[in-house]
């Protein structure tokens, strides 16, 4: 990690020039390789999008299709804890990084691969995170796949919106929210983001929706309900669907494991699996 930052720092503005020409070369090559590629956000932290796109990913590497998973959060990388793989180093090919296989169809990468620490903050502004992100997408060894599901962190600044402009062809974007007033505020305004960028909209996915009571199996709306749907509604997208609030998410993600692959048969997993049908369905060539 450091020796990325100190590279960029002592190229002079020819060899930047170069370098940048270089990597937008291998930033196309790798990109025309991938069928469909998805960016998964929110504007508000702790509405679980790390986990829906961890298990979207799990989700549709385990129907066959070959899928890479790309954490773009710079300073808050999380899906390597989720999917238990914490320590592990990545390893380089011919021409560059080779995304850590969680499956024999799934790869990921993360800046929680390169940092000497879990606990080793990354110190970065903008234009460096934007270098970052450009490598991983064009000096990785992606190779052909289905889908490439991007995690991005909360917030529309530097992240999602260097993603944005790096994949030209970006198929859509999935907009996760939890049913509070103040979430769907910030949803509405990952939509005003996508649709000025003019990156298509798959819908928006409503999370930690209602909780069904273990002692009672009454329902309890937590942190209320439809929210989402209506937010879909007024602003003419699509309704991806709701998913109950089960703190066994929690526990599968804490110990390393997807939740889809450990409660198959769960409500939560049946809204996930419906999405990735959906998604083949609407965007992969058959």
């Amino acid at each position: 990690m450091r020796e990325l930052r100190k590279g960029v720092e002592e190229m002079n503005d020819n060899k930047k020039e170069n370098e940048l020409k270089r990597l937008e070369t291998l930033l196309a090559v790798n990109m025309a390789q991938i069928k469909v590629k998805i960016l998964v956000l929110s504007n508000k932290g702790g509405v679980g999008k790390s986990s829906i796109a961890v298990n979207l990913a799990v989700c549709l590497s385990k129907k066959g299709a070959k899928v890479g998973l790309l954490d773009a959060d710079i300073h808050g990388p999380s899906i390597v804890k989720m999917l238990g793989v914490e320590g592990k180093k990545l390893k380089y090919g011919s021409s560059g990084i080779i995304p850590f296989p969680v499956n024999p169809n799934l790869g990921i990468v993360s800046m929680a691969f390169m940092s000497e620490t879990p606990d080793t903050p990354v110190i970065w502004r903008g234009p460096l995170k934007m270098v970052a992100l450009r490598q991983f997408l064009a000096e990785v060894e992606w190779g052909k796949l289905d889908y490439l599901i991007i995690d991005s962190p909360p917030g529309t600044g530097d992240e999602p919106l260097s993603v944005c402009q790096l994949i030209k062809d970006l198929t859509g974007a999935i907009i996760v929210t939890t049913p509070q007033e103040i979430a769907l505020l910030d949803s509405r305004k990952c939509v005003g983001f996508l649709r000025q960028l003019s990156i298509p909209i798959l819908g928006i996915l409503e999370n930690m929706s209602g909780f069904s009571c273990p002692h009672c199996s009454k329902n309890i709306d937590l942190f209320k309900s439809g929210g989402g749907e209506k937010a879909a509604k007024e602003l003419k997208i699509p309704f991806l669907g709701r998913i109950p609030l089960d703190p066994r998410i929690v526990e599968t993600a804490d110990n390393g494991k997807s939740f889809i692959g450990v409660y198959p048969d769960s409500e939560a997993a049946g809204v996930i699996e419906k999405i990735c049908s959906l998604i083949d369905e609407t965007h992969m060539p058959h």
